[in-house]
């Protein structure tokens, strides 16, 4: 009997789980020492603690090119243009290395700048124009950079707007204290419920990344409901971990699609965009 017929022959007998078992073991150790590499390598160049920050892969890129594409309803190649965009806007990037460098608490950031999935944010200001963005969460400041970043290019092709970052740490958002970045945004220190049930005129795109909980997350969809404009869109940092946008979308007769980002050499598996619209 030649190998491949005895490899089948086994397969049908209870010694097939203990035949599998090496190729399984393989395997997996192969797995567990790639991502051992990865994060022996991110421990030692690497300073940050949290907010972790990274490159896609392309693959992912390519799909959150066709996610920004399905929820703001424009062509992939224009999307694809934003992102470009972003990738290749030196005079921000060189603001954000020079200023990370210089900052108090610059032994947790890391000074190369990865935007990961906030291409995606960037990409949809483009292609939606809002007029006024809530981002609640924004620890440095680089998501509300690129925000901003977006809300410039959009005001220089006549669609001004503003983003207000809503943040309850006043150390918050030091990356965005810098013009011409700065003069979009209006940075809010305290509760983001409070702070949303203050605001003075409708939110066309709001974007959860502030406390992570379900409990949290579910409280501020409900606050910024009333405050919203016609045809806004909702967004969700957190949508990896739970469902509660996708649930507010059905309760309030939305659509909901998901994106699972995939970060390039990094031991941590990624976050995404949920959206609602």
């Amino acid at each position: 009997m030649d190998a491949t017929k005895l490899r089948r022959a086994i397969s049908r007998t209870r010694l097939a789980p203990v035949a599998a078992f090496p190729k399984r073991m393989l395997r997996v150790s192969k797995h567990n020492a790639k991502v051992l590499k990865v994060s022996a390598r991110w421990l030692v160049t690497s300073r940050e603690h949290h907010n972790y920050t990274y490159d896609l892969t392309t693959l992912s890129r390519s799909h959150l090119a066709w996610f920004v594409s399905l929820i703001c309803d424009v062509p992939i190649a224009q999307v694809r243009t934003y992102l470009g965009e972003i990738e290749s806007d030196d005079t921000l990037r060189r603001h954000l290395e020079q200023a990370i460098a210089s900052a108090d608490r610059r032994g947790l950031a890391d000074r190369q700048v990865r935007y990961a999935r906030r291409i995606g944010w960037y990409a949809i200001v483009r292609a939606r124009k809002p007029q006024h963005i809530v981002e609640t969460g924004v620890d440095k400041g680089l998501g509300s950079c690129v925000l901003a970043a977006a809300l410039l290019r959009n005001a220089a092709e006549g669609h001004p707007g503003r983003v207000t970052s809503l943040d309850i740490n006043p150390e918050a958002g030091y990356l965005a204290k810098v013009a011409p970045w700065s003069e979009v945004i209006d940075l809010v220190i305290g509760d983001s419920i409070a702070s949303i049930k203050a605001l003075d005129r409708p939110v066309d795109l709001f974007l959860h990344d502030s406390d992570h909980s379900r409990e949290h997350e579910k409280r501020e969809f409900d606050a910024v409901e009333g405050k919203l404009a016609p045809g806004a869109l909702l967004l969700t940092d957190n949508v990896t971990t739970t469902n509660v946008l996708a649930n507010h979308a059905e309760r309030t007769g939305r659509r909901f699609l998901a994106y699972r980002e995939t970060p390039a050499n990094h031991w941590y598996p990624g976050d995404g965009i949920g959206a609602a619209w």
